[in-house]
């Protein structure tokens, strides 16, 4: 609103009008009718007819994007997709499948689930669903799951060809609550160390990481690996009951605050299960938000050793706001904060695109190669109760760093990966020798230490050649190693299950390695101090 001093002058057929005008700032009501009036002459106004739901959600969708990365609008046919990827359960038949050649392959039957209980199995290939043929049609992921996904207690036929049987199988299955997990794999490593893998923070996390913590003391675990490298975050709560799990009684684990929020701490309760023996981390630039708010907890108590590189970054609370359509608005309330205080969000203030794409100016100005790349001034280093040096500015920094593999990642894994063809070519070569290979190899541990993969590496390159992939004598010395646990690995999560794939996997990983071997090490854990490898 603006005050005026108004004085008139009455001329000859003229008033003259001076205004002093004194601006004030406008309050939220007043902003709000500005808002409201601008919007009704253009409706009333414009030269064409306009669609005012559109407007109101593009309106909607440009004042969040001049706040935060973080908050945003969601249609509200998107609403239950989106909350569906926290969930802890889906509905469906209970497969994990992949298209090969144009076909369907089951890559597993979800234990418990409906499709394992009939009999289906691993390499079994789809080729009718309800009658209608899904083979060599050009059906897509995104097709398959339209077809099997379904409300529980509704049926639907899918006809099976299966290796070795002559006539294609009929089964009708009667769809189901599917589980849908956040550990991918859990195992004894050594007789003393145990290891989790943890995809993601959703509604099940908690039960199911105290599960496995369980399963592994029984097994003999005094130490522990954390593997939340790649792990992009989720629920706050789950985030808090894991870390609760390492620190004791009244520790301080992360707190929030905001303009409107008031600050909000969560402490460790007295129930955690795993307050002694090494705890190890694993971080990368792919984990964000929970996954920081675990790792620096564990860091700021100087309860355990963070491993690997710089995370995310991503340090934002959001708060789901459901509108009169159902859509819904997901507002950032307030920010995490570190048990020392620092704040885990990483700057924004250059825009969006800045933001999403600060992942590869890292990597341009060599922080994900070199240790001495990375900086920080004396306003952003805190202590922690042990007087070590922690950084703040964005992300959790690991307290040993390991650098991007460069050596062995040639540009012809890099197109072998990204094309699919390892994935292709193994599928193909499991449903080949599956019953071979299961009936030599009992157990992964057997497979991992018998099976010789040097014989597979030829068939692999000849493949590749064949879909016009040659590697050069220098890139196949380069990556040698790396095909040859790839390969292993992926046949073996084939033949079992993802946990079978980590397993095989981690002994090439060089940060697991690492942590295995400061796990051995009494001094360097005790240590706890920034160090390159």
């Amino acid at each position: 609103m603006k005050n005026l001093t108004i004085i008139r002058y009455l001329l000859p057929g003229l008033f003259l009008i001076v205004a002093n005008i004194v601006s004030a700032q406008p309050t939220a009501a007043e902003s709000q009718q500005k808002l409201d009036a601008a919007f009704n002459i253009i409706t009333s106004q414009y030269v064409d007819k306009l669609d005012s739901d559109v407007l109101v959600e593009d309106a909607i969708q440009g004042i969040l994007k001049k706040l935060d990365p973080h908050s945003v609008y969601i249609p509200s046919k998107r609403v239950e997709a989106e909350n569906q990827k926290l969930a802890s359960e889906f509905e469906g038949v209970g497969i994990q499948f992949n298209i090969l050649n144009d076909t369907i392959i089951v890559i597993s039957a979800i234990s418990g689930g409906p499709s394992e209980k009939l009999g289906i199995m691993a390499g079994d290939k789809i080729i009718e669903i309800d009658s209608d043929p899904v083979a060599g049609v050009g059906i897509d992921n995104e097709g398959v799951r339209d077809r099997l996904l379904g409300k529980k207690g509704t049926k639907v036929d899918v006809k099976i060809k299966r290796k070795g049987v002559t006539e294609p199988m009929l089964y009708t299955v009667t769809r189901d609550k599917i589980p849908l997990y956040s550990i991918d794999a859990m195992h004894m490593v050594d007789p003393t160390t145990g290891y989790i893998k943890v995809n993601r923070f959703s509604a099940s996390t908690t039960d199911e990481f105290g599960n496995a913590l369980k399963d592994l003391k029984k097994e003999g675990m005094q130490n522990l690996i954390l593997d939340l490298t790649g792990n992009g975050g989720g629920y706050l709560y789950a985030a808090f009951e894991m870390a609760d799990e390492f620190l004791g009684w009244g520790k301080m684990i992360v707190y929030t605050e905001g303009e409107a929020s008031p600050k909000k701490e969560l402490r460790a309760s007295s129930r955690g299960s795993f307050e002694e023996g090494k705890l190890v981390v694993l971080i990368d630039e792919g984990s964000a938000s929970a996954s920081e708010i675990v790792s620096g907890a564990v860091q700021d108590w100087d309860r355990g050793l963070i491993i690997g590189r710089r995370s995310f970054g991503k340090g934002l609370v959001q708060k789901p706001y459901r509108l009169a359509d159902n859509s819904e608005i997901r507002l950032t309330i307030a920010r995490y904060y570190t048990p020392t205080g620092r704040s885990i969000q990483k700057p924004y203030d250059e825009g969006r695109e800045e933001y999403y794409t600060e992942l590869q100016a890292r990597m341009e100005h060599g922080e994900l190669f070199t240790l001495d790349s990375i900086s920080f001034p004396d306003s952003l280093m805190f202590l922690t109760p042990n007087n070590r040096t922690v950084f703040g500015g964005g992300g959790i920094m690991p307290d040993i760093f390991i650098p991007v593999d460069t050596m062995s990642n040639t540009q012809f894994i890099r197109t072998a990966l990204r094309q699919g063809l390892m994935n292709e070519f193994v599928l193909t070569y499991v449903d080949e020798h599956r019953k071979t290979i299961k009936s030599e190899y009992k157990t992964v541990k057997d497979f991992k230490q018998k099976f010789d993969i040097e014989h597979v590496v030829p068939e692999f390159l000849a493949f590749a050649a064949s879909r016009e992939l040659v590697a050069e004598e220098e890139s196949l010395e380069r990556s040698a190693e790396l095909i040859r646990f790839q390969l292993k690995a992926l046949i073996a999560r084939n033949l079992w299950d993802i946990d079978a794939f980590y397993q095989v996997y981690n002994d090439y990983r060089r940060d697991f390695r690492k942590a295995m071997e400061v796990i051995s090490d009494e001094q360097t854990f005790k240590d706890m101090r920034v160090q390159s490898f």
